[in-house]
């Protein structure tokens, strides 16, 4: 299943709407893809509004990185899609997802997709899979994800990683997990052969080369879930958890994990935005950019 490329115009796609490549966005190398989905949330919502709030604080963000000493956008051109009609139920929603990420792999660009909650990760990966025999998902997360369904849904955000190792040769490494259940526990405990898991309780004791280890090499798909960043500095999720990542460790093993892999897709999912509290919206902003530019800058 492939869907044509709707582009949003630059004054409602993301970043700057004056930046250099505005009015080019099918010559974009990185297509965002705005995806709210929003079915399955278990405790707090809002993360159908995230990708719009995302977008709209992206147009804030100075292009300029001190990190790159340059514009890093440049390196690649940026392009957002319009986020479609959400099909339901939620297998139809994972159907139309996957189909958008095919038709940007298939026009040979980087896609990211803001969400939405973390079950879509579910649909964006699957042209992967049947491109990469080998692919890894480099997870940041509070939560483990591996429950086999949750309140009667297979496809549940709590269930997002399992759906994944459905599908074999696929392996997981999995950043900041700190709630995690028994069943899904024993799941780990089963298949440690494709699975890594960094606890967040031991982050005091993290080696980054030690976490990238596994990724050099190889092709990379990258899932965050916000609320891998601490509570304290993220509460706008759906389940903010203490005990988290700080922004400046989740951009440290980005940075290093781009660097030695090749990243071919990313998401990032189950931003709730607070009205009123736009530090939020601008941090997710952020990170959706620097996401890209460790991927994609200095990359031909």
């Amino acid at each position: 299943m492939s869907a044509t490329l709707d582009y949003l115009p630059a004054e409602q796609s993301f970043l700057d709407p004056a930046r250099a490549d505005a009015g080019a966005p099918a010559s974009a190398r990185a297509v965002v893809i705005p995806f709210g989905l929003e079915a399955t949330v278990s405790y707090g919502g809002g993360t159908a509004a995230g990708p719009r709030a995302i977008l709209a604080a992206s147009q804030q963000l100075e292009l300029y990185d001190d990190e790159f000493g340059r514009e890093p956008y440049l390196d690649y051109g940026i392009a957002a899609v319009r986020e479609p009609a959400i099909a339901q139920p939620i297998g139809a929603a994972l159907d139309q997802l996957s189909g958008l990420v095919e038709t940007v792999l298939g026009a040979g660009k980087f896609p990211l997709v803001l969400g939405g909650e973390h079950s879509l990760t579910a649909g964006a990966v699957r042209p992967f899979l049947q491109r990469h025999k080998d692919l890894v998902v480099l997870q940041f997360d509070a939560h483990a994800d591996l429950r086999d369904g949750y309140l009667g849904e297979p496809f549940s955000h709590a269930a997002a990683m399992r759906r994944i190792l459905d599908h074999p040769g696929v392996s997981l490494v999995s950043v900041g997990i700190r709630a995690v259940s028994t069943p899904e526990v024993a799941f780990y405990a089963a298949h440690r052969d494709r699975i890594t898991i960094h606890w967040a309780k031991d982050q005091a004791h993290w080696k980054i080369e030690e976490i990238v280890k596994p990724l050099a090499g190889r092709p990379v798909y990258v899932t965050f879930d916000i609320d891998a960043l601490d509570a304290a500095v993220m509460p706008a999720t759906g389940t903010p958890t203490p005990g988290g990542l700080t922004y400046a460790q989740a951009l440290a093993i980005l940075r290093r994990a781009c660097a030695v892999a090749s990243v071919v897709g990313a998401d990032l999912v189950e931003f709730a935005p607070i009205k009123g509290f736009h530090a939020y919206d601008y941090m997710a902003a952020t990170l959706a950019y620097k996401m890209l530019s460790y991927a994609l800058a200095g990359r031909s």
